[in-house]
């Protein structure tokens, strides 16, 4: 049976909704269910997902729309999922935290000076030109903002001298403080922009880890350095660490930017007073610049970087003797028909780094994340060779909270993938840190778990091999979550980049 509510003037952040939809689906027993905010961009993906009905036309932006499939009918089905959404913001509002209806009002009371904006995309340039009005930082966790509206707010926001990071950005760390995805990282004397979420978080996390610390990881969104924006805040972004005290070297992270922002960076880096990490993920740089150090994969990243500040890390692909083990004994297990990597992750800009990685490793590797056409997935959804799939896309996302805040959506593509006679390798990554689940890696075991059941009714073993990216300090606990995997039989890679080595050693094809 299929039912829909609107909820006038309701308002729930995104974030809320996404982490909170799958729980209640579970809890009531239902077989799906959707809960957005009324705009047209939302009626739109409750309609791909087949769960829309007639009544959610009235909906406005402010009112929260429910669509439902019962498998049996539930009397006062809405009071019960209301009930469980207010519990979840009740459980997330601080003590006596005062409730606060505008920005301005939330700048007076707190003296802050920065706004995190988290609203329906086509409120959300407004709202950040009320912040840079009341001379406040942005960070946009909003997307479907225009270019327009973006490139308005960046020369506006240069023009106070603040910061405008975003639209689409999830990741910051200001002032020792994480901002919607990040991870607990010490602070330090590296200071970081970066056009990703992902690749921030794990550049940090591994700086951490070999006793660094963070001035500023600035994130900038992803469309920062395309043509039509420019590089405005990724510029910017450099002259302020450049400026910092504190900051003693900086990083710069992005997947290949167009070449006409490269050259802007290029000439800003010919006048940078600081040693500069540039970090631009499967690209190339022929020419030298006096202090800057050019590497393209993350863990080259903070290896570097921390070399900088006078920290030396062990060699972070290396194998050790148990690892190694390790691989010949899970090699040993393979039938003739198993000689595939198939990578699910939920990071986006980690898929990407391993496709670079094993590019020249093994043979046809494609990804719903290649620039390349001969690299391109025909169908994220359907499994041929060797395949990286970033499950954080659109295509797997319309209706459905992230895999990074909700990672049992994963577990049905790795039931998928056991399946599959030619699936050697299965790698997977979780993210530790705010906004992401609370236990990522708990969580999934038991999608491990069965899918060792599946191959192992057809005489097949399958090799998993993890990657965590997060800190001791983190809520989830990187040891903690690493021990889960390792006693599961996963393979526990020290970064994103070792584990796509070490599943190209799997299948034997490292040259």
């Amino acid at each position: 049976m299929k039912d829909a509510k609107v909820l006038k003037n309701s308002y729930y952040d995104s974030v809320t909704l996404m982490s909170t939809t799958v729980q209640i689906k579970k809890d009531l027993g239902l077989n799906d269910l959707v809960m957005f905010m009324g705009t047209d961009m939302n009626k739109d993906m409750i309609k791909s997902v087949g769960l829309y009905h007639e009544s959610l036309d009235e909906a406005k932006p402010n009112d929260l729309m429910l669509a439902i499939d019962m498998q049996e009918t539930i009397e006062n089905w809405v009071d019960e999922v209301i009930q469980r959404l207010n519990s979840k913001k009740k459980t997330d509002t601080v003590k006596g935290e005062q409730k606060l209806t505008s920005i301005h009002q939330a700048k007076d009371v707190l003296d802050a000076n920065i706004a995190v904006i988290s609203v329906p995309g086509i409120y959300a340039a407004h709202e950040a030109f009320k912040a840079l009005d009341d001379n406040m930082h942005v960070m946009m966790f909003s997307d479907n903002v225009s270019v327009e509206d973006e490139i308005k707010l960046k020369d506006y926001a240069i023009q106070k001298d603040l910061l405008v990071m975003g639209p689409d950005c999830g990741t910051a760390i200001i002032n020792g403080k994480g901002l919607c995805f990040a991870n607990q990282v010490k602070r330090g004397s590296i200071g970081l922009v970066a056009a990703s979420g992902t690749g921030l978080q794990e550049v940090t996390v591994i700086i951490d880890r070999f006793g660094g610390g963070i001035t500023q990881a600035i994130g900038v969104g992803g469309r920062d350095l395309s043509e039509a924006v420019g590089g405005k805040m990724m510029l910017k972004g450099l002259d302020a660490l450049d400026e910092d005290e504190d900051t003693k070297v900086i990083v710069l992270i992005s997947k290949p930017p167009h070449q006409t922002v490269l050259d802007k960076i290029k000439e800003r880096l010919m006048h940078v007073t600081k040693p500069v990490v540039l970090c631009l993920l499967d690209a190339h740089l022929d020419e030298k610049i006096d202090q800057v150090t050019f590497v393209s994969t993350l863990t080259d990243a903070a290896i570097e970087s921390l070399k900088l500040i006078g920290i030396k890390t062990p060699d972070l692909l290396a194998f050790d003797d148990q690892l190694k083990d390790q691989i010949k004994k899970n090699k040993q297990r393979f039938m003739p028909s198993q000689t595939k990597i198939k990578g699910l992750f939920c990071g986006g800009t980690l898929t990407a780094e391993t496709l670079s990685i094993l590019r020249p490793l093994v043979k046809k590797v494609t990804s719903n994340v290649a620039k390349k056409t001969d690299e391109k997935m025909k169908d994220p959804r359907i499994s041929d060779g060797h395949n990286l799939v970033d499950l954080g896309d659109d295509i797997f996302t319309q209706g459905k909270p992230h895999p990074m805040i909700e990672p049992t959506i994963r577990i049905d593509r790795i039931l998928q993938e056991a399946k599959n006679p030619e699936t050697a390798v299965i790698l997977l990554d979780f993210e530790l840190g705010l906004g992401s689940h609370e236990d990522p890696v708990g969580i999934t075991l038991s999608g491990i778990e069965d899918a060792k059941k599946i191959a192992a009714k057809e005489n097949r073993a399958l090799a998993f091999v993890g990657y965590v990216c997060g800190t001791e300090q983190d809520a989830q606990g990187l040891r903690k979550s690493e021990n889960l995997l390792k006693n599961a039989g996963v393979i526990v890679a020290k970064t994103n980049a070792q584990a796509a080595v070490i599943a190209a050693s799997l299948v034997s094809e490292v040259k």
